[in-house]
């Protein structure tokens, strides 16, 4: 005799576990800092705004990516570091996203720039008003990345939670006070 598994009454709260089939997102956003407390923002012409980003290619580091976002700058554009590493676990697959911030741009170096998307607008805001005008999450990954930025730091994010923080400064310029 053929026996049945027993599936679990609904509303037990069983969940099937993830898998990750479906190969990895990764993608790059750009914190790029403007002199005098500023930030660079794309805005689409639906009126919403978001951190410059791209795609990270096979064997590309993100510091690579990030000068595929913007273009226009003869030199490429001044990527510091990484500064952030969020990862989502969506239903079937993982996406990453790196943060990097750029050295201070100056207001010709911004004219010169251009998004890889028609369809929005590069626009600099005041620090405050563009972390306001930002999507939560987007929000979240530009307020821990503008922190790191300042400690020297390296976050990973699962999630948008603080998982472990990576100190990237220098041994001569840590303080043993």
């Amino acid at each position: 005799m053929t026996s049945v598994a027993l599936l679990p009454a609904s509303g037990t709260g069983r969940r099937a576990p993830y898998e990750n089939w479906r190969p990895a997102i990764v993608g790059v956003s750009v914190l790029a800092m403007v002199k005098n407390g500023r930030l660079l923002l794309v805005q689409f012409h639906d009126g919403s705004y978001m951190l410059p980003t791209a795609n990270v290619e096979d064997g590309q580091s993100p510091e690579e990516a990030a000068q595929g976002a913007l273009g226009g700058l003869v030199p490429g554009l001044p990527v510091e570091r990484q500064v952030a590493v969020d990862r989502v676990q969506m239903r079937r697959r993982q996406v990453f996203s790196h943060v990097v911030v750029t050295e201070a741009l100056t207001a010709p170096e911004v004219r010169a720039l251009t998004y890889r998307d028609p369809r929005a607008d590069i626009q600099v805001l005041p620090t405050a008003r563009a972390l306001a005008v930002l999507p939560p999450r987007a929000q979240l990954r530009a307020v821990l990345g503008l922190q790191a930025a300042s400690i020297g730091a390296v976050l990973h994010l699962n999630d948008g939670q603080i998982s472990r923080v990576e100190d990237v400064r220098p041994r001569s310029a840590l303080s043993y006070t």
